[in-house]
């Protein structure tokens, strides 16, 4: 790797001569790790002419720096760190300078604090990563995705490539969406009414920023989505947390004077519980009475593999009080940070206009590189891959959980990708993750998903849609010894 003359500047206080200075500059590079062993130096012709220098002044600090061994030249081939120069220090460089800036009253708003809870990066190095939400290798169509990027990089789609669209999207994508994606789910929608995001956790920031101040009132699930809870925090609104049961979000729950409500009717998150039709349309007759928005999170509804899902509140909708919330992320991978908004044209045109002022668009050739992974039938294909697998997976970690009594809270009745558990009394789920992961054993505590400062520490999700099938039995095991010997 060459190193850029733009790197090195003389500092206008530095004491000597530029040859002094230059040696100086480039062993301190060398010195603090910035300049690594083999990589080649700028030549003496591009340094001095960067520099505004003679290359005769730098081509004497090269052989000063060669002398001691920072440097080696190696024929016509040029200068380059040398392998056996000193080493930089274990311990991190001091910062050039004290800074007289006052943080504590110079940040306006503080966003840390309400992140949502991380996974760990190496969860793949885990022997079994019952992790939630994570692209499995071994199902995911890498060679047709492969395929799909560089047709979107052909000369036909150059347009879609290169363009700014400013606040619009790829017209092909959104037409698929409204003519295949939606109508699965019983959502009729034209391209006016649907906007696209990069991830589902995006449009649910886009959804709080256009529709609540800190005047306004916004209801969210408990135990529900940390993500969600981060963002609404951030939004400076007032909020209730609504304890769910078995049949999701109670409607009758809902405080007041509510003017927003954020639910997962298809698949609760982390409960997974669905909520049936006659609460469904509970929730619909109360938001017209009260004149309340509901925004619906349906993150899960490709992986229905047990029966065919319920239709989505958005589709059972006649007032336009619902704003749908899709992503492709659980299905595709997570990295593609690709979703979408369906609303009403008036909240759709606001939403548009702050993500132009933010982001302006998702990547153009992420855009058509989806478009023709849906429209070739690759997506539907992997779908059914999936599901096939989960449900398979899921059969295995049913009998698993049933063989060593451990207690399920929630198991989704359409299929999913985790079961939502309840550990004896007296375990704390944060430090049971602890202990298994020094076991090669991957669980989510549940705490993160609770509101309030004291939440219960018994709950923990089990997720099969990262782990083979033939680990699963083992893992379960391990889990059950744990809390065997819990003390």
């Amino acid at each position: 790797m060459a190193i850029s003359p733009e790197t090195f500047f003389l500092a206008s206080e530095a004491e000597g001569t530029l040859q002094t200075r230059i040696r100086q500059m480039v062993a301190e590079g060398i010195l603090t790790g910035r300049f690594r062993p083999g990589e080649k130096l700028p030549s003496s012709r591009k340094l001095a002419a960067h520099l505004g220098v003679s290359r005769i002044t730098v081509t004497l600090a090269y052989t000063e720096l060669q002398a001691d061994d920072y440097i080696t030249s190696r024929g016509r081939s040029g200068y380059y760190v040398s392998d056996n120069a000193p080493e930089p220090p274990s311990f991190p460089a001091r910062a050039p300078g004290q800074s007289s800036v006052d943080w504590s009253r110079a940040i306006g708003q503080r966003f840390r604090g309400t992140e949502p809870h991380s996974k760990p990066g190496n969860w793949a190095d885990f022997r079994y990563p019952f992790i939630y939400g994570q692209a499995d290798p071994t199902l995911f169509d890498a060679a047709n995705w492969r395929l799909c990027a560089l047709q979107a990089l052909g000369r036909k789609d150059f347009a879609a490539l290169t363009t700014d669209y400013n606040d619009s999207d790829d017209p092909e994508l959104l037409d698929f969406i409204a003519r295949q994606i939606l109508p699965r789910r019983g959502i009729l929608a034209g391209p006016d009414e649907i906007l696209l995001t990069l991830g589902a956790q995006n449009a649910l920031w886009l959804t709080a920023q256009v529709l609540l101040t800190q005047r306004r009132t916004a209801a969210i699930e408990d135990p529900c989505y940390p993500a969600l809870r981060g963002i609404l925090t951030q939004a400076r609104c007032h909020l209730h947390a609504v304890p769910v049961d078995r049949d999701g979000l109670p409607p009758e729950a809902i405080p007041d004077g509510t003017n927003v409500v954020f639910c997962t009717p298809s698949h609760q998150c982390p409960t997974t519980a669905t909520m049936p039709m006659s609460r469904r349309h509970a929730l619909l007759e109360r938001a017209e009475a009260e004149d309340f928005l509901i925004v619906e999170d349906d993150y899960e509804f490709e992986m229905s593999f047990l029966k065919s899902p319920s239709p989505a509140l958005k589709s059972l909708d006649r007032h336009g009080r619902v704003i749908y919330v899709g992503s492709f992320s659980k299905s595709l991978f997570p990295g593609l940070r690709l979703g979408y908004l369906v609303g009403p044209e008036p909240f759709i045109r606001e939403a548009r206009a702050l993500r132009a002022s933010v982001l302006r668009h998702p990547p153009g050739h992420i855009q058509r590189t989806v478009t023709y992974f849906l429209s070739l039938g690759h997506y539907d294909a992997l779908i059914r891959r999936m599901g096939r697998a989960y449900h398979d997976r899921r059969r295995i970690m049913d009998r698993a959980l049933h063989d060593h009594g451990l207690t399920v809270a929630g198991s989704g009745s359409f299929g999913g990708s985790s079961f939502w558990m309840r550990a004896p009394a007296g375990v704390d789920t944060a430090e049971l993750a602890r202990r298994l992961s020094a076991d090669s054993v991957l669980i989510e505590p549940g705490q993160p998903f609770f509101a309030g400062t004291a939440p219960p520490g018994r709950f923990y999700r089990l997720a099969y849609s990262s782990i083979s099938g033939p680990r699963i039995p083992d893992g379960i095991a391990r889990i059950a010894a744990a809390l065997e010997n819990w003390s």
